[in-house]
């Protein structure tokens, strides 16, 4: 299972979503899921199962089945729930 965190540079606050992901990840005891962050431009479904970006950009994300779009970015239990949502939905919790 891969994590596609998305923003605009993939560089910013996609890496900092993505270190909290890993965080989460390692609270829930989930060690075969792989965490990635990437710019807007270059993001494809064909580099993750699950896209998370947030919702200013999320309009622009396409082509993904499953997209986690933040309100905040910054809202590490907004994130936690949705993270935690969608790894039960997708039978890895």
């Amino acid at each position: 299972m891969k994590i596609l965190v998305v923003c605009g540079s993939g560089v910013g606050s996609s890496l900092m979503v993505s270190m909290n992901i890993k965080s989460i990840l390692k609270e829930l005891n989930i060690d075969n899921v792989e965490v990635n962050n990437t710019d807007l431009a270059s993001a494809s479904p064909t580099m993750a199962d699950i896209a998370v970006i947030g919702k200013d950009l999320s309009n622009s994300l396409t082509g993904f089945n499953d997209v986690i779009v933040l309100n905040s970015i910054i809202d590490k239990k907004e994130l936690n729930e949705k993270i935690t949502e969608m790894l039960t939905r997708k039978n890895i919790i």
